[in-house]
């Protein structure tokens, strides 16, 4: 498999909306291989195809408890709890930059394996943080707006200042 080349914040790919998965082929399998390879290489905790610019609904997801890699394609929250919970959240696309987020605590995810086969997974926790920033990345929805506006200018400013000084 191969790292590939992730798209930085603000590149207008990020906020594009992915197409579903509709061949489950040896490209799907790569293309997985190459997520898992570039998620490590990042490294980061869950990576889509949009991150390296293939605007697939693919999502790699392994928390640092995992042995391996979960792999789920055309994902979707089927139901959430009521309660919420904050965590710290950062992405691939915007490396050294972190904020807190409010997410459902709670969570079941329908998707496919690379099988095409459908599955379903509850999630809780950081797993399901992860679900649910990745599906949103999916969806076009960058996660700095889940931010007040005040907090995500402010996230920008200080994003922009580290990539002025790297």
């Amino acid at each position: 498999m191969a790292v590939r080349s992730i798209i930085k914040f603000p590149n207008p790919l990020l906020r594009a909306v992915a197409e579903p998965v509709e061949l489950f082929d040896g490209d799907l399998h790569a293309l997985a291989g190459d997520l898992i390879d570039t998620m490590h290489a990042a490294p980061g905790i869950g990576i889509t195809g949009p991150h390296v610019g293939v605007l697939k609904r693919l999502v790699v997801i392994q928390l640092p408890s995992a042995a391996k890699p979960g792999i789920y394609a055309n994902p979707s929250v089927i139901q959430a709890s009521i309660e919420i919970v904050r965590h710290t959240e950062g992405s691939v696309s915007m490396p050294g930059v972190t904020e807190d987020i409010e997410r459902h605590a709670r969570i079941r995810v329908r998707y496919q394996d690379l099988d095409g086969n459908e599955r379903f997974e509850d999630a809780e926790g950081l797993l399901a943080v992860c679900h649910q920033h990745e599906i949103d990345q999916l969806d076009g929805l960058f996660w700095t707006h889940r931010l007040t506006r005040l907090k995500r200018d402010r996230l920008i400013k200080r994003y922009g200042k580290l990539m002025r000084a790297s």
